[in-house]
């Protein structure tokens, strides 16, 4: 049996002129068995439905996603729904499967495109957010609305409103590499302005650590630590100026270092 032509217009009045009439084609989908002609007459009313899968889809652009990839996960979200619907539950196709292709193009957004995890209460105040400052950006000479009278227009709290506009700037996490906005050439990335480990404050800790214990060394191994570690002596010059052998002077730095690390070790385990 030759499948049934579906018209791509309707000769009812719909609520879109892209919502052919396939009501007598999905009564007779349900009557058929599994099999090369069912699946043909559901391709076609796929395809007589494609227009409005596009539409829908076009809707969500600009929004951080290519247009060819919403009309995509669109169209996946209309197969769904010609597969699910059911004539005989009454409810006409249209108001079953623009929920159905919506529903799957905000999963695509919430599953795909978010860089960082952003609760679903957030991710819906965005919406309402970006809604209400294109509105109020048509009344307001251009600029852009605060979120005070954000909040206003879209009956939320100033909390909600806030938000919702960092919410907006979540889709994609900005690269520490990227050059700054208004940076002159050859200017500077974003890495170059956070904090980095100082490591003046290490010697700091060290110093105070070795205080004490340096005050308790006998006189002679203090001199030695000082002539050597501050006025940058060697060890040969030192031996000269204290009256000793280099190969002494050698054995209580080694020494004396060996034991103010050893108690500056077990301090900071204790």
């Amino acid at each position: 049996m030759p499948a049934t032509h579906v018209p791509t217009r309707s000769r009812r009045r719909h609520s879109h002129h892209d919502a052919p009439d396939t009501a007598a084609a999905f009564r007779r989908l349900a009557t058929m068995e599994c099999g090369p002609e069912r699946d043909s007459l559901r391709n076609e009313i796929v395809r007589a439905w494609m227009p409005m899968a596009a539409r829908l889809a076009r809707q969500y652009r600009n929004r951080g996603e290519n247009l060819e990839d919403l009309e995509q996960v669109a169209r996946l979200g209309l197969v769904k729904a010609v597969r699910r619907y059911d004539p005989d539950l009454g409810t006409a196709f249209e108001s079953y499967a623009v929920p159905t292709i919506v529903g799957e193009i905000k999963r695509h957004f919430r599953d795909h495109l978010w860089s960082m995890h952003v609760p679903r209460r957030v991710q819906e105040l965005r919406n309402r957010v970006r809604v209400a400052s294109q509105e109020l950006s048509h009344t307001l000479d251009g600029r852009r609305p605060d979120a005070a009278e954000i909040a206003r227009h879209a009956n939320m709290t100033k909390d909600e409103a806030k938000a919702g506009l960092e919410a907006l700037h979540s889709f994609a996490v900005l690269s520490l590499d990227a050059e700054l906005s208004g940076a002159p050439e050859g200017g500077y990335a974003l890495i170059d302005t956070l904090g980095r480990t100082e490591p003046g404050y290490d010697r700091v800790v060290d110093r105070e650590s070795l205080r004490g214990r340096l005050r308790a060394l006998p006189e002679r191994e203090r001199q030695i630590l000082y002539l050597r570690f501050f006025r940058g002596m060697t060890q040969s010059r030192i031996a000269e100026h204290i009256g000793v052998s280099q190969m002494h002077v050698s054995r209580l730095l080694n020494r004396t270092c060996t034991r103010l690390r050893e108690e500056v070790e077990a301090g900071s385990a204790g």
